[in-house]
């Protein structure tokens, strides 16, 4: 892959991945977040990543530039910049802060997550003084804390921190940053289709597809799709491929099966079709997201970790 960087002065305990305005952002082992405390300013060129990104500032300013908007964040704010969203960060000569990149991907396992799932798909800008911005930055703190102590299970506790700052913004925002289109429904019982979510993650690595969902909750497909849409706030179709990617994603980092297999087991019909999803979904091969986010990074950050596809 052309024009990839490998930046190691900055952070101590990471280093960033760049392939033209794409970053890949490395994790320690068995992890999937990274929080780096800095009171150096910088200034980081237009790029995206797959992580959340969020940002505490407890002295200075930092400017962010989305595509749609420019946030100023000063002391006591918070942002939170969505999964795969352009921005530009700058940041004032006198600036402290905390900047926590994680992984999304836990978070819609959850079975009421595809109800705030659109939260996540919009920048979050807790601008002023509140009770609820204080509960999350306590809350980001306190995952804070547990990252720089790296106690044992220090990376599911931070998550477990995380879970509660999206059940705080999810009560909130829920009606308000990001409205769902008004069920049209009412008489649906939460019951089936919380079932129908329990059905999809056991068997979202078979050959599932919307008239068995739709059997299985007793309904036309038609319908189905209709009401699933409203329940969750995204299409079926739309919620079976994050699952299979996710699955895929955490296949790919936590095991060594080959692609094939992993392509298999997470419910793709052929390595083919999971090569070119994968990469239109992550920006990059299943062979380089492996190599990327798996054990092995951290052994040598100078390795040829991007080569050809043909392989797989």
């Amino acid at each position: 892959m052309a024009n990839e960087t490998t930046d190691n002065s900055r952070f101590p305990d990471g280093f960033r991945i760049l392939h033209g305005k794409q970053e890949y952002v490395t994790y320690k082992e068995h992890s999937s977040i990274r929080i780096w405390p800095s009171s150096v300013p910088g200034h980081y060129d237009n790029h995206a990543h797959s992580a959340i990104e969020v940002l505490i500032v407890q002295r200075g300013t930092a400017v962010y530039q989305l595509p749609d908007q420019t946030y100023r964040v000063g002391p006591g704010q918070v942002l939170f910049v969505p999964s795969g969203c352009p921005h530009v960060l700058t940041e004032t000569s006198d600036i402290l802060r905390f900047l926590i990149l994680f992984e999304p991907s836990p978070l819609y396992t959850l079975q009421d997550m595809p109800q705030v799932s659109m939260m996540t798909q919009h920048p979050i800008f807790l601008q002023n003084p509140g009770e609820l911005r204080e509960q999350v930055t306590h809350l980001l703190m306190s995952a804070v804390d547990c990252y720089m102590q790296k106690q044992d299970m220090w990376n599911t506790q931070c998550y477990a921190y995380l879970l509660q700052v999206y059940a705080l913004l999810g009560r909130e925002y829920l009606n308000t940053a990001a409205p769902r289109v008004p069920v049209r429904h009412s008489r649906i019982d939460p019951e089936i289709m919380n079932s129908v979510i329990t059905y999809i993650s056991e068997h979202y690595m078979d050959d599932l597809n919307l008239e068995d969902a739709a059997a299985f909750a007793g309904f036309s497909k038609y319908y189905f799709s209709r009401i699933f849409k409203d329940f969750s706030g995204i299409s079926f179709s739309d919620y079976l491929l994050v699952k299979r990617l996710n699955a895929a994603s955490n296949l790919l980092i936590r095991t060594n099966q080959p692609i094939r297999e992993v392509a298999r087991n997470s419910g793709f019909g052929s390595v083919a079709t999971f090569n070119r999803i994968f990469r239109e979904e992550k920006k990059c091969t299943p062979t380089q997201f492996r190599a990327i986010y798996g054990s092995t990074v951290t052994a040598d950050i100078n390795s040829p970790i991007f080569h050809s596809a043909s392989g797989e």
